[in-house]
């Protein structure tokens, strides 16, 4: 009888301290941490998701610009028109884009890591603060 109270005491014990973990079919970690102006964050549940693009790489209102995570600024793609970008999206990049209706605003879409120009994810920042606005179907 000790040993079953002691038993159930562990199980409980180890049930209260588990962690849970958030399995998501949304961009890898590397991709997360971005896309924000200088040194903005915004957390969503576990994830910090922040628009680390420095302001002067973004692309103008009404272009698109494919953006590789861990290449220097100075080393990306150039902007340009949005007609056809995918094609030139590569597996795990983003695509920033800024529209010209609503200048206050980042939409990014990130590429499947494995699949070159197959958009999982579209997330909408504020371009003042960073801050992730939600997220849209791709």
């Amino acid at each position: 009888m000790k040993h079953s109270i002691l038993a159930a005491t562990a199980v409980l014990f180890a049930a209260c301290s588990s962690s849970t973990q958030v399995v998501g079919s949304g961009p890898s970690p590397s991709q997360d941490a971005d896309v924000a102006p200088s040194g903005s964050e915004t957390v969503t549940g576990n994830t910090a998701v922040a628009l680390r693009v420095p302001p002067g790489h973004l692309p103008p209102p009404g272009r698109c610009r494919v953006w590789i995570a861990g290449t220097p600024p100075g080393h990306q793609a150039r902007a340009r028109t949005c007609d056809g970008i995918l094609a030139h999206a590569p597996a795990g990049s983003m695509v920033i884009y800024r529209p010209s209706k609503d200048k206050k605003i980042v939409r990014v879409r990130y590429v499947d890591g494995e699949r070159a120009g197959v958009v999982t994810t579209v997330r909408v920042f504020d371009l003042a603060t960073g801050r992730l606005l939600g997220e849209e179907r791709p």
